[in-house]
């Protein structure tokens, strides 16, 4: 819908000041100082590991991260800040911050509370798709 695109516009707009996307922003937030293994951020931004693999290398080559392979699971692959990469993040955590403290001072409680309850339920509805659609497909199984 155009309400998500213009809040994603606006994200992205801000992002590109500080010379990232706000899908780069969004990793960066998502990634902890002990490092973030690659199928956990995969799982929050809800993209398939191999995905990820494209905007990893991308980001590795303007030098934000690196990544390490596990010592006892060749499969497991962490992803950690480089010192560029944790001075983006803050700016990307200062963004997010300002545009969050700015809606939250032009929304009444009453909109925020409405907002919220209208996201829990599209969310409910969401879930309970997801399961229908399954349930679909085990039915043209059968």
């Amino acid at each position: 819908s155009d309400l998500w695109q213009n809040v994603s516009n606006t994200y992205n707009q801000i992002a590109s000041g500080f010379g990232i996307t706000q899908a780069i922003g969004y990793v960066l937030i998502n990634i902890s100082a002990e490092g973030t293994a690659v199928s956990a951020l995969a799982a929050l931004l809800g993209v398939k590991a191999t995905s990820l693999s494209r905007m990893l290398n991308n980001m590795e080559e303007l030098g934000l991260i690196y990544r390490e392979t596990a010592v006892g699971d060749k499969r497991s692959v962490k992803v950690f800040l480089t010192p560029f990469g944790i001075e983006k993040r803050k700016l990307a955590s200062n963004v997010v911050i300002k545009f969050n403290e700015y809606l939250n001072e032009k929304l009444s409680a009453k909109e925020k509370e409405q907002l919220i309850s209208t996201l829990e339920k599209v969310n409910q509805l969401t879930l309970a798709y997801a399961v229908k659609k399954g349930h679909e497909k085990n039915e043209l199984n059968k």
